[in-house]
């Protein structure tokens, strides 16, 4: 058994900034301000995380952005969704559609997702790509703003969901940041990398993962080599 775990942004899609421009709409709209956005690097951060160090970098204290943390995720999903629109912008990276339709086809793999994203951002985000039914669970930035604790969530939703109890070894983890990385080697699971984001591959090489792909436009091999992960 494995359980393969796909962040989403640079590695599943690409939304063309939708994400950030909905971050910085809804920003303004519920605290009045971007705070610290413009230059802030999100990639591999959870959504709250950005919120409270994008605030925190305007003086924004962190007790008010508690208590309005709900008012501005419902904002930001709505405007988020305003910016996907009809989804032609949603563009899937090369080859991981036929990767994810690869892998949902083994006998013995489960599917999910792990990502900064809030879970409602992840379902906007991956609608117009036509693969979300293919990952039956998550674990999502909604669940904690520490992207290392989201691997043993997802694990034990996965054994809650098909009642089989998946070692560490068991369990991939890909995406195209170090964070994908190291939250990965925090779990002990096997850590891949793509270079489908701002990250090259020597940069993601330099913090040893145990694959790493260029990106999965020779679907076959990919899935191949995850497979025999």
């Amino acid at each position: 058994m494995k359980l393969v775990l796909f962040d989403i942004d640079g590695t599943l899609i690409t939304a063309r900034g939708a994400g950030r421009r909905a971050l910085r709409r809804a920003l303004d709209h519920v605290f009045g301000t971007t705070g610290s956005l413009e230059g802030y690097d999100m990639s591999g951060k959870t959504d709250p995380r950005i919120l409270f160090e994008v605030l925190s970098g305007a003086g924004v204290d962190r007790m008010a952005v508690t208590e309005r943390l709900d008012d501005f995720f419902e904002r930001y999903a709505l405007t988020l969704s305003e910016e996907i629109g009809d989804g032609r912008d949603v563009v899937t990276m090369p080859g991981v559609a036929d990767v994810v339709r690869r892998l949902a086809a083994a006998e013995g793999v489960v599917l999910g997702l792990l990502t900064g994203n809030i879970e409602a951002g992840a379902r906007i985000k991956l609608q117009p790509t036509g693969l979300l039914p293919y990952f039956v669970l998550g674990a999502f930035g909604s669940d904690d703003a520490d992207r290392r604790r989201l691997p043993s969530l997802a694990t034990r939703r996965a054994h809650a969901q098909v009642g089989y109890a998946f070692a560490p070894r068991e369990v991939l983890v890909i995406g195209d940041t170090p964070h994908d990385i190291d939250c990965a080697r925090h779990f002990g699971a096997v850590a891949v990398a793509v270079a489908t984001g701002r990250f090259t591959r020597e940069q993601l090489e330099r913090e040893d993962p145990d694959l790493t792909f260029d990106d999965f436009s020779d679907a076959e091999e990919a899935a191949e080599r995850l497979l025999r992960t």
